[in-house]
């Protein structure tokens, strides 16, 4: 008995990380209602076959790669046609535009004023004046773009040349050397090592972290305060 739950439990994790796979690369925030509608269908049948004597491993097995392979075709044809997209992914909805609400997709959203105002100011904005556009996704969150004279002031429309920088890499973790970051920057480890010397640390173990950038330098935090 005990062996047949944990191999139901096994084939029921490979299938849900096989789904996670289907559904591609997305935060939480981007999966639509149909995607946490199969997710959870799948989920429950995993548990309902874990303690049902009656159902094997095989069954199991069989109904994983089944309505994973129904959620392969639905995403396929999802892509392919716009109908079958908006059934499944439903559309997005503009909620604000040029400056003007739309209540009728208001109601039809079932989304109240307080509602907006609150994924509003999650962008941080605190008045409705400010919104041109306003964006409601397919995932519940809110696009948004405001009018440019609410927009910050960039170096661009002061006629500054700033040149763009680029991102630091982490160099050292908890006293490790990041290999990786190394090879990012075709650097080797013996340029790190005398590069630490210089900053007055003669061994790898005392550094918490080291971030380097070629415009900044280097960040060190080390154990020792």
């Amino acid at each position: 008995m005990y062996a047949s739950i944990t191999l139901k439990m096994a084939v029921g994790l490979v299938s849900l990380l096989a789904v996670t796979r289907l559904l591609g690369k997305k935060e939480l925030s981007q999966v639509t209602p149909f995607d946490f509608v199969y997710a959870v269908v799948l989920g429950g049948l995993v548990e309902e076959a874990i303690y049902d004597n009656k159902v094997t491993p095989l069954h199991v097995a069989y109904s994983a790669v089944l309505w994973a392979g129904l959620i392969y075709i639905i995403e396929i044809l999802a892509k392919k046609k716009n109908i079958f997209r908006k059934i499944l992914k439903g559309e997005e909805s503009i909620i604000v535009k040029d400056g003007k609400l739309n209540i009728k997709e208001m109601q039809k959203n079932h989304l109240e004023m307080e509602q907006l105002r609150t994924l509003l100011r999650q962008k941080g904005i605190f008045s409705m004046n400010d919104v041109k556009y306003a964006v409601l996704e397919t995932s519940g969150s809110l696009s948004v773009m405001k009018f440019k004279k609410d927009e910050p002031v960039t170096p661009e429309m002061m006629g500054m040349d700033i040149k763009d920088i680029q991102p630091s890499v982490l160099l050292i973790d908890e006293g490790e050397v990041v290999k990786s970051g190394l090879e990012l920057i075709g650097k080797d480890s013996d340029w790190l090592k005398e590069s630490m010397k210089e900053k007055g640390y003669s061994h790898f173990n005392d550094i918490f972290c080291a971030e380097w950038s070629e415009e900044e330098g280097f960040y060190i935090v080390t154990y020792k305060k």
